[in-house]
């Protein structure tokens, strides 16, 4: 059976790659970060949600193994599509999955990033996500802004609610 590592490899010499590193060695090229953030997942296509969500955790995992000291903090995928749909479907199945698996595993964070992206009548404005996928500078800031105080908060924690905050 081909390692998720060696697939991922494989995969990379026909077409870009969907993950920023890829198997160990990049995580233990790392520094020691205090907080690390994941987002990753919506070009999965080919996936189920299952392996999907299951190819997140496995990331964390390995992280929590490579940097025990960092605080993960993984970003929910995005609804996708002007209009519902299956990937968008897929997506928030994703999401309901990490909810689910990620409060098992430590030291992680599962963050919503849907700042409201979607609109009563199921639409996604242009105005957040120029080809309701790729964010404009408005959605980020829809992201980023409790992105940033999330950050910031872990930053600020003393040893002692690090611990409760995470646990």
């Amino acid at each position: 059976m081909i390692s998720m590592h060696n697939r991922f490899v494989l995969d990379c010499k026909d077409k870009e790659p969907d993950v920023l590193f890829v198997g160990d060695s990049m995580v233990q090229l790392m520094q020691q970060y205090e907080v690390i953030v994941v987002w990753v997942g919506t070009n999965n296509h080919e996936n189920t949600a299952e392996e999907v969500a299951g190819g997140i955790e496995a990331i964390v995992k390995l992280i929590n193994t490579r940097q025990p000291q960092a605080k993960i903090i993984v970003l929910g995928l995005l609804p996708r599509g002007e209009k519902p749909n299956p990937l968008r479907q897929k997506n928030a199945k994703v999401n309901q999955l990490l909810k689910v698996s990620l409060p098992k595993l430590a030291n992680v964070q599962l963050l919503d990033a849907d700042g409201g992206f979607v609109h009563s009548d199921g639409a996604i404005s242009c105005h957040d996500m120029f080809d309701f996928l790729h964010l404009t500078g408005g959605g980020y800031a829809k992201i980023c802004k409790p992105l940033h105080e999330l950050i910031m908060q872990l930053l600020e924690e003393t040893p002692e609610e690090k611990h409760t905050t995470i646990a």
